[in-house]
Order: structure tokens, then sequence, then C-alpha cells
């Protein structure tokens, strides 16, 4: 019997010491990673909290850590210092950062365009009223043509034939809140580039097409500060409350590739003519930013991972893939894309239309 609780006993403590070496041996190389810490837009918080992502940075010695912060915010109010990089979603906030810190380099791995979301019976009204057209391969919203019914303030119900949606409201585009969204401030680039036939770039020019694009965004009324709000309203209220929603593809591709329920059959992504991209730069504070740069540009696992959350890539492939893999019809190639203005000029028009609220 004693024999037996000896032997028992030795078992025990064997066990325990191998679980110790074993848990060291974790704790080691939980030691041995480097900390990167990044400030990034909320759009990508998802991404960088999954494990799998942890993992592939774990493997090239890092770890990385994040808050998340709106595009125009990490560009202009948060202090960087204590940050390694910053991850904004728009090219004209991450040059301002760029050039604020001196940055020798930027990255820009994943991108998604802007897109308008909404429903097979908008889709028709609108293709009667010749702002919904057909594209090379997806459909477009042809932004001149909605300027022009927005600046008569068209109401639904005055559209020609219209008994599928027949509301007693402006035909207006759902936006974020252009004094804090970058998702606003890419509906201004598209929107001011089509008023003055090209990207604005003198103050002339802002001048001369502020009234015309204040007005879509003022006559809205109360505006979201996220772009995750309006797009929840369209999936969960439907076409009567909003009809049309400005969104990035990836938050629809980003549903679809996870089987949410949510997005229906009857729900249409339309691609405006011309839209901008969303380019999501990562600005390198110190070397070790330089790195997490570097791997979600080059790494394929990652960019892999990137496409399930529905951005685009470096390497188109991984996104195609993807899409392909969930029958989702998306363009592989976008043709009339525009730059948005430069950071200064898209700050001052924007801090106009704030001083009109």
């Amino acid at each position: 019997m004693k024999r037996t609780l000896g032997i028992g006993l030795a078992v025990v403590l064997l066990v325990g010491v191998v679980t110790a070496i074993v848990l060291g041996q974790g704790d080691e190389k939980t030691a041995q990673l480097t900390t990167v810490r990044g400030v990034i837009g909320s759009e990508k918080l998802a991404f960088f909290a999954d494990q799998r992502v942890k993992d592939v940075f774990a493997k090239h010695g890092l770890k990385v850590e994040v808050d998340p912060a709106g595009s125009r915010q990490i560009a202009t109010a948060t202090d960087l210092n204590s940050y390694d990089f910053a991850f904004p979603s728009s090219a004209p906030a991450a040059e301002k950062i760029q050039r604020d810190r001196k940055a020798a380099r930027t990255y820009a791995p994943f991108s998604s365009p802007m897109v308008v979301a909404t429903f097979d019976p908008i889709v028709d009204l609108l293709t009667k009223a010749g702002v919904v057209k057909d594209g090379p391969g997806y459909r477009t919203f042809d932004v001149q043509a909605y300027l022009d019914l927005a600046a008569k303030g068209t109401r639904w119900d005055q559209l020609p034939a219209n008994t599928s949606y027949p509301a007693r409201k402006n035909l207006l585009v759902t936006t974020t809140d252009p004094r804090d969204s970058n998702s606003a401030a890419m509906y201004l680039a598209i929107t001011s580039f089509v008023a003055n036939g090209g990207v604005v770039s003198t103050q002339d020019a802002e001048a001369e097409v502020l009234p015309a694009v204040s007005k879509l965004f003022l006559d809205q009324g109360y505006t979201q500060s996220s772009t995750e709000g309006p797009f929840e309203d369209y999936l969960s209220a439907g076409m009567g409350k909003t009809p049309l929603v400005l969104a990035y593809e990836a938050q629809f591709v980003d549903r679809v590739v996870r089987g949410d329920s949510t997005i229906r059959p009857d729900m249409k992504l339309l691609y405006p003519a011309p839209t901008v991209l969303s380019k999501h730069t990562v600005v390198p504070l110190r070397e070790a930013g330089d790195k997490v740069g570097q791997l979600l540009t080059s790494d394929a696992e990652l960019g892999k991972l990137a496409a399930t959350f529905g951005f685009r890539t470096a390497d188109p492939k991984h996104f195609n893939d993807i899409v392909k893999e969930k029958n989702l019809t998306v363009p592989q190639t976008i043709v009339d894309v525009v730059e948005p203005p430069a950071h200064e000029t898209l700050e001052r028009m924007l801090e106009a239309i704030a001083k009109q609220y």
C-alpha cells in the first residue's frame, strides 16, 4: 500500500515538474516577443484582435497591441509619442502624419473602395431615374446625376412611377458625421471632385463647391459618428430607414464571408462613379512599427486573413480567392477611381461644413 502511494506521489510530482517546465517555456516564449504598439482606425480592430493574426505576428517575434481611433483624430489630435506605428484608414491622414513625424516611408497593405449599399427596389427606381447604370461587370452610382437630383431637393415620392418607395423625404445618401468620421470625409472627396470637375486643390475651388456639398450632409439631419452605425441601420432597419448608405466595401464583404444572416439576397452594392479608395496606410514611427508595416504588406498569411475581413490586399489574389469562394459578385478591378484632396484642403472643407451645424 505504501509502495503504491509512493509511486502515485512520484507520478504526481513528475507531472508537476513537466507542467512547470512546459509553462515556463511558454512564459519564456511570450517574454521573448517584442511588444509593438499602434493606433489604428477602428474598422481594423477585429482584424488585430483575431487570434490567428496574433499568432502570425508571434511567429515573427512580435506582440502587436493596438488602440482604436478615428483617422482624423489620429492625424490631428492623438499623442503619437507612445506608439510605434499609426494606421489610419485614409491616405490624406497618413500623409499628414508622415510629414509631421518625418517618417521615412509608409505602407498601404489594405484598401477598400467606398460603396453605396442599397436594395433591389431602390436600384430599379434609380435606374429609371438615370442614377444607377451598368458598369464593367458591376452597377455604378452616377454621382453627377445624383447631385443634380439632390440640388433640386428631390424627394423619393417625386420620382416618376414610384410605387415601391414613395417616401416623403429627400433623396440622399446616408453618411456619417463629417465632423468625426473618415467615411464622411471620403464622401466629401467624391462629391467635391464631381462638383468641381476635378480634385479640389485651391481655396477658390473650395468656396465654389462648398454650398452644394454641404447640403448633402446638413439635409440629412442627425448623423452618427462611426461608419458601423448607419451600416447596422441598413442591416437591421432596412429600406424604410436607410435606402442608400455610404459604406466601405469591406463591411459588406466581411459579413458575407462570415455567413452573417443579416445580409439578404435583396441587398446590393453600387459603386460610385467616381469613387475613392480608403487606403489603410501604416506610418512607422519606430523601427518595430516598420516591421509591422512590412509584414502586413508582404506576409501571405496576414494577407489571406485580411481578405477574410473584407479588405483588398497588396496581393489582389487573396481578396479575389475569398470572393470567388463565397460566390460574391464584386468587381476585381474598379475602373473609375479618383484621388482625394490633400489633407489640408479636405480639413478646411470639413471644418467649414462643421461650422454650419
